[in-house]
């Protein structure tokens, strides 16, 4: 391999990606290993992190499995403290756990609000804290975050998520401005319309799937893997001087009107 496409191999890191049970965060996962990380297959469901990642090591992948709720500040805590202890340092953290409630505005209930920023916004900080006190010991580590074209673009009936994706784009810059002068490269990035459970209703949706066709220059929806590549750069080597940023993965969504 050579010296550019070597910068890009995660052989010998491990990565942490949270609300991995599914979806993005099982693709970002498996893209991960199938560049050389170890992973780290996250969920609240023990059953569940443990067969998915005893899949990923019958595949031939190096998989583990971490078992927490990213709500719950004491338990990631304990949990990421107990990992490092018992199997080794978690080099790359992808926050990848979130959720998504939908409702107008004026009529938008105090739990869901709540819901949102429990799971998406401080999720993260309790993660990124918990880890980043190991990385920082270290004096190295990656950090993504997963944010969204939300993050930039509004839409009626998400206004709540929408402002935790914005949140966690700030979050990252912060994350930049503390721990980049001692060896940490955060970023977020950005997905733009998947098709994923998540966004079940919307794929299902013919108008809203003809609307956003005609949206997106590429015509179409994301396929979940096509995130791989972004990922794999902003856990890489390759990144070592990228720290702050929000990398849009969007087939051109948020760079036309």
């Amino acid at each position: 391999m050579n010296e550019t496409l070597q910068l890009f191999n995660l052989s010998g890191r491990r990565a942490l990606i949270t609300g991995s049970g599914r979806g993005i965060g099982l693709a970002l996962a498996r893209g991960l290993a199938d560049a050389g990380a170890a992973v780290v297959i996250n969920d609240r469901n023990q059953q569940k992190a443990s067969t998915i990642a005893a899949s990923l090591r019958d595949e031939g992948f190096d998989a583990d499995s971490a078992i927490f709720d990213v709500t719950d500040r004491v338990q990631v805590s304990e949990a990421i403290n107990a990992f490092e202890e018992r199997i080794g340092a978690i080099d790359i953290l992808v926050n990848n756990a979130g959720i998504q409630r939908r409702a107008p505005l004026e009529t938008f209930s105090a739990a869901d609000w709540n819901d949102l920023l429990r799971v998406n916004l401080d999720g993260a900080f309790h993660v990124s804290q918990a880890v980043a006190r190991h990385m920082l010991a270290r004096g190295h580590g990656k950090i993504i975050n997963l944010c969204s074209v939300q993050g930039e673009l509004a839409r009626p009936g998400i206004a709540p998520y929408a402002a935790t994706k914005g949140a966690i784009r700030m979050l990252t810059k912060g994350m930049c401005a503390e721990w980049a002068s001692r060896g940490i490269q955060a970023n977020a990035l950005a997905p733009g319309y998947f098709a994923t459970d998540l966004n079940r209703a919307l794929v299902d949706d013919p108008a809203f799937s003809d609307w956003l066709c005609k949206r997106t220059p590429a015509g179409r929806w994301g396929r979940v893997e096509e995130l791989c590549g972004a990922a794999v750069f902003l856990a890489s080597r390759a990144s070592d001087f990228v720290n702050g940023q929000t990398l849009f993965v969007d087939g051109g969504l948020t760079s036309v009107v």
